[in-house]
């Protein structure tokens, strides 16, 4: 009863706590903040610049373009927190700015992480989130958020699988009744095929470019399905040898051909997950198929790529960069009929 009038008083937050990019919603009003997970600081130093507002958009602006005094860093790597002191600042940023009006009542706060996080990692979670004005912390599964977000009946007596790809971490999941039948979750994801389109071009044009850039033709050009009509697109880098500034035309099939192993992993673990299932479950899949979440999967192609791969039906939820924000807050605004699916600070120690 205490927490529901607290929630009155101080409006809950669902947090998307994402390597590339942080969604906030606020329970009851829905999406209300999507901006990049990075900080923009005085170099060796953890004092973030702007009069600490140099956080997600701004520093983004500044990614790139800094001169050496000025570091732009992301607090989170592969799904987890790598900078504590730097994570609570960004969190703190991003809660005073989502919640606009909380008269004075810390908001209690559902966090989503990745289900390869260890419980070191996790304690780090609820800890940058209650220093950074959290009343109390919950967490839940990226997969299991994404498929509510993207509407999977899980609570039903059928299988429904998800794969959410983010930014730093891949999650494929199977549920039934509620809960995780099957999963697996890998360190390969967005930011993996970005660091391959940069390896490749270095390799085969001694062109070096910025992740940015390598992020832009992934999404321009980039496939993992052959094109009816095969696209191009100029990039622009250094000469890897020259040092000088130069750019190049580079084709769809070779984007495909970078991203061919982080791929090749993707589906490595969508077919481990299948393995885990028991043939009732892996049964429904023939008609239920695959659904993709996360930023990921809008690498043009990537639905047909892994329907041949896996030989299931395979389709884009509602709305992919958002599916695990709005999972997350949908549990909130439920949160009688999802408490037990989460876990607590107050009880997981």
């Amino acid at each position: 009863m205490l927490g529901k009038l607290l929630g009155l008083w101080g409006a809950d937050l669902a947090i998307d706590l994402g390597t590339a990019n942080t969604l906030v919603s606020v329970a009851g009003e829905g999406l209300v903040l999507n901006e990049p997970s990075i900080v923009a600081v005085e170099e060796g130093t953890h004092r973030i610049l702007s009069g600490g507002c140099a956080v997600g958009h701004l520093a983004k602006q500044m990614q790139g373009r800094t001169p050496q005094s000025i570091s732009v860093v992301r607090p989170l790597a592969g799904g987890v927190i790598t900078d504590f002191e730097l994570c609570e600042a960004m969190l703190r940023y991003f809660i005073r700015k989502a919640r606009r009006q909380g008269y004075g009542v810390k908001p209690r706060v559902l966090v989503a992480v990745p289900g390869c996080i260890t419980p070191v990692e996790k304690r780090a979670v609820y800890n940058s989130a209650e220093r950074a004005g959290a009343r109390q912390v919950y967490v839940i599964s990226e997969a299991k958020a994404a498929a509510i977000g993207a509407g999977l009946p899980i609570a039903e007596p059928v299988a429904s699988m998800i794969c959410d790809i983010g930014g730093g971490t891949t999650d494929v999941a199977v549920l039934s009744l509620g809960d995780v039948v099957a999963s697996q979750s890998i360190r390969v994801a967005g930011d993996a095929m970005d660091q391959a389109v940069v390896d490749y071009l270095r390799r085969h044009y001694s062109l070096r470019i910025g992740l940015a850039a390598a992020e832009r033709l992934k999404l321009d050009i980039g496939s993992a399905h052959p094109l009816g009509d095969e696209l191009s697109d100029e990039v622009r880098g250094v000469d890897a040898v020259s040092g000088l500034p130069r750019k190049a035309t580079v084709t769809s099939e070779e984007i495909r051909a970078a991203l061919a192993e982080p791929l090749s992993q993707i589906v490595g673990a969508v077919k481990a997950t299948l393995d885990g299932c028991s043939t009732d479950l892996a049964s429904d899949l023939v008609d239920n198929g695959l659904v993709l979440a996360g930023g990921g999967a809008l690498v043009r192609g990537l639905d047909r790529f892994l329907s041949e791969q896996t030989g299931l039906p395979t389709r884009l939820a509602p709305d992919p960069l958002s599916a695990v924000a709005r999972g997350t807050c949908l549990c909130l605004e439920h949160f009688d009929r999802w408490q037990s699916a989460l876990q607590s600070s107050d009880e997981d120690v």
